[in-house]
């Protein structure tokens, strides 16, 4: 039988082609049985406070930096989205004097613009939001050298080639609407792929690439960052990999309950646990890393209830 078309946008894939039954048992799923998912490979964990949550999201940049040596630097790639983590990084960091000069970073990804990377001066760039909000806060003495600050910008090749040569500790992001982390969104249903998305493993051999943005993901960043107005929000972006992602020691997923939905959390949660890989919810491909971890926050789980407001 032939997949349904999506719901959200017809001539893509994502979540609303899935088997109906898949859908149905994470409408089910109650902020119980989040932990009951876990398994060997993919852990699960509650937070009770806002405060918590992000003290905790903080302290993985600080783990991974205090583990870069002068021979073996060491580091970890952050999203924008959180964001709320980063102003507290640059606290931590400066209350206890850690140097981060054998320590790296990566930026998941930027916005293109007109075919080319959005420069830092545009009022949305994810590197200038990293800067702004962690690294430009740290106390000189202390600040890693400019170029272990890695961004998908300009060559990809390049920023392929530092993950290389720089171990990755960790992997950190959020989860979209439309069940990505970074940019990787679900593909166009055209060409090779019209019929059906592709298979898991075509979709992990992706590097860092210019990418063209599902229409749900514009929207979401048009309510996350820019108040609404789609008319900012650009329609292409510079995005890590799914191969980079596999560099990662562990990949770790923030869910605070305002980027994603109550059902979409429990969505990809459960493909996760159950191992049920498919291109069209790219979150899911992660049942197939060696360590991944969900963490959300309590009070954003939510109920997949109707609800009119």
């Amino acid at each position: 039988m032939p997949r349904p078309l999506s719901k959200l946008a017809p001539g893509w894939w994502d979540y609303t082609t899935l088997d109906a039954d898949i859908l149905a048992d994470a409408a089910r799923l109650t902020a119980r049985d989040l932990p009951q998912l876990a398994r060997p490979g993919f852990s699960v964990k509650i937070f009770d406070t806002v405060e918590e949550f992000y003290t905790a999201e903080a302290l993985e940049y600080i783990s991974a930096w205090k583990q870069a040596s002068p021979g073996k630097p060491a580091g970890i790639c952050g999203p924008i989205g959180p964001t709320e983590q980063l102003p507290l990084v640059a606290r931590i960091v400066n209350a206890i004097g850690l140097k981060l000069e054998h320590a790296h970073f990566w930026g998941m990804d930027e916005w293109v613009l007109n075919g080319k990377s959005a420069p830092e001066s545009h009022p949305l760039s994810f590197a200038r939001c990293d800067k702004a909000l962690c690294f430009n806060r740290l106390d000189k003495a202390l600040r890693m050298p400019a170029e272990n600050m890695h961004f998908p910008v300009g060559n990809p090749a390049a920023y392929t080639k530092s993950y290389e040569a720089v171990r990755c500790v960790l992997m950190q992001g959020g989860q979209g609407e439309v069940k990505h982390w970074a940019f990787n969104d679900p593909l166009p249903r055209e060409g090779a792929y019209r019929l059906h998305p592709p298979t898991p493993a075509e979709y992990r051999a992706l590097r860092t690439r210019r990418v063209r943005l599902h229409p749900v993901t514009i929207t979401q960043n048009a309510r996350t960052s820019g108040g609404g107005n789609v008319t900012l929000v650009p329609t292409e972006a510079m995005t890590v990999g799914p191969y980079e992602t596999w560099k990662a020691e562990k990949v770790s997923i923030w869910h605070p309950g305002h980027h994603d939905n109550p059902f979409g959390m429990r969505l990809t949660a459960l493909m996760i646990s159950k191992r049920l890989a498919d291109a069209a919810v790219p979150m899911s491909l992660l049942a197939d890393h060696p360590n991944v971890q969900f963490n959300y926050l309590r009070s954003g789980i939510g109920s997949v209830a109707v609800v009119m407001h």
